[in-house]
């Protein structure tokens, strides 16, 4: 019989960074029950906030799963599922650590350096939000607590819900399909003893769904307030639920959280003249909501190399400009009209950019020599050219976000004009004076946001997720990926996803043929890893997603 030591370990590990160690000891170094720790709570909710703050110390933990330099948290899974796209366009080339992505087989059951990075990553931060919502108690009238229960229970949801939509496809139409394992504080210590199967989609988003339920009411609630955007306001926990009900297809109630953010005032859009120069480096920017806090001092930062901006980041020191470039495809930088501020957050084929001072464009052209079309959205730390002290946070959801949502979910819900409305609005107010939305119909509107969401957020570890949402698939010829480097064609996959052919195509891969368009379309999903089913014993081999055989680029 298996034991199930991945989940178990990684259920430790949560634990032990959480930083409750004032929760698990008594006074005489004697370990206290549960019960024992849920009254101490209840008598100061303040010993709780370690246990709290480590949930989201855990966005950003040094080489915390593998020991490699793609391993650095969730911004390790941001480039991860980016690299699988088609809009960042990650060089072939030896510093490029995330070139994973670049075949599409980085999901499978045996790929450490992605697939099992991302798994263990989310599920430590689950198991640690476990370990704080198993000792408050859920009817909780004490603010504080009430405050530190929707950070667990949200951060919770947004870990489930990245998850969901890695290790299956999108939640319409496949609700009764096999998802993730899902352990919360009612189950944790019997997942640790006897292992958890995987749950359906259906389960899994109504688990995410009344986590996130409860957090806001949690949020409303509580008067207490939190110290900076590193934590879930109540604003974040809107807006967690505005993307998952869109995913969910839930146009009505996307648009009322989304427009209740909007409205809300916690964060406001950058101007066309704030939008018009590197930025993105600091939570405390107007536009962010949520971000992952990083210290000078964090061990991601004195590695020097072993963080998200060094991975990303054109203007600073670090894998990206010393050769692993970070570009966007050459169709979607055309697409882009050159009244756009955004147009500046990329080089043009002459690999210049307006948007850059003198000093910034001279080191892109004479000293690093940056290809055309290299990202220079994300300034380098105190905007300090060639800086070694990496230590930008990173953004999980900007206000920008929600008026795209809004947009969309207005469209899809019966209304095109009003979304086509509020995407014009927003784009000629915030990014392009020049923009009108033509689209008439609810999916030419949705297709007109997709664009712009696609410029928007890119870089920011959304990308991917929309493509498996709108069922877009991955079409790398279209996009300009085989001519923007010699080392790029063999990447160059055509996978379509659409629903009529999407569970079709899997079990046309079972029987050992390709999808309707000649694809194997299980490419885009991930396989639960193999160390997870070798020690979960409540997942055989045969409850896994099917592997991907090896990919055939489109000449």
């Amino acid at each position: 019989m298996k034991l199930n030591k991945y989940l178990f370990i990684t259920a430790l590990a949560g634990t032990t960074l959480a930083g409750c160690a004032d929760l698990d000891t008594a006074p005489k170094g004697n370990t206290i029950t549960a019960d024992q720790k849920a009254e101490v709570v209840a008598e100061n909710p303040e010993m709780v906030s370690a246990s709290v703050t480590g949930i989201t110390s855990m966005f950003s933990i040094y080489e915390n799963t593998s020991g490699n330099h793609n391993d650095f948290g969730y911004p390790s899974v941001m480039l991860f599922t980016d690299s699988r796209g088609i809009d960042l366009v990650g060089m072939d080339v030896g510093y490029n650590w995330f070139s994973y992505g670049l075949d599409l087989n980085d999901g499978a059951l045996t790929h450490t350096n992605c697939n099992s990075v991302i798994f263990r990553t989310l599920y430590n931060q689950i198991y640690t939000a476990n370990s704080v919502a198993g000792i408050i108690d859920a009817n909780t009238d004490d603010p504080t607590l009430q405050f530190y229960l929707a950070q667990a229970l949200a951060i919770r949801a947004f870990d489930y819900f990245n998850l969901a939509q890695l290790y299956q496809f999108t939640y319409e139409g496949n609700e009764d399909a096999p998802c993730v394992p899902l352990i919360t504080e009612a189950n944790a210590d019997d997942a640790a003893a006897n292992g958890a199967p995987r749950a359906t989609v259906g389960d899994v988003y109504t688990q995410i769904m009344t986590d996130l339920n409860k957090a806001v009411d949690l949020l409303r609630a509580s008067s207490f307030r939190r110290a900076d955007k590193r934590y879930v306001s109540l604003e974040v926990a809107l807006g967690l639920r505005a993307r998952v009900e869109l995913v969910m297809q839930n146009w009505g109630a996307a648009a009322t959280d989304a427009q209740e953010v909007i409205n809300s005032g916690a964060a406001t859009p950058i101007s066309i003249e704030e939008a018009s120069k590197p930025g993105f480096k600091d939570m405390n920017e107007k536009d962010w909501l949520w971000g992952i806090y990083i210290a000078e001092t964090d061990r991601v930062v004195t590695s020097g190399i072993v963080n998200w901006i060094s991975h990303m980041g054109s203007l600073n020191y670090g894998y990206a400009s010393v050769g692993a470039w970070r570009r966007i495809n050459s169709t979607l930088y055309n697409l882009i009209s050159v009244s756009d501020a955004r147009k500046g957050w990329w080089l043009g084929p002459d690999a210049t950019s307006p948007n850059l001072t003198a000093e910034q464009q001279d080191y892109l052209t004479n000293d690093a020599e940056a290809p055309a079309y290299t990202q220079v959205k994300f300034a380098p730390y105190k905007d300090e050219v060639y800086t070694s002290t990496n230590a930008n946070d990173v953004p999980l959801m900007r206000v920008e976000e929600m008026y795209y949502i809004l947009a969309e979910a207005q469209a899809m819900g019966g209304n095109p004009a009003q979304g086509a409305a509020t995407l014009q609005s927003f784009t000629q107010t915030y990014r392009d004076p020049a923009y009108t939305c033509s689209g008439a119909s609810a999916s030419s509107v949705q297709d007109a946001v997709w664009v712009q969401r696609r410029i928007e957020l890119w870089g920011e570890g959304i990308s991917f997720f929309d493509l498996m949402r709108l069922r877009k698939g991955v079409d790398r010829p279209s996009t300009g990926w085989a001519t923007m480097d010699s080392n790029m064609p063999q990447y160059n996959f055509r996978i379509l996803d659409t629903k009529a052919d999407e569970r079709a195509a899997i079990e046309q891969v079972k029987a050992g043929k390709g999808s309707s368009t000649g694809e194997p379309i299980n490419a885009l999903i991930f396989q639960i890893p193999e160390r997870e089913v070798q020690s979960n014993p409540g997942i055989s081999e045969g409850d896994n997603n099917l592997g991907a055989p090896i990919l055939e680029p489109v000449n």
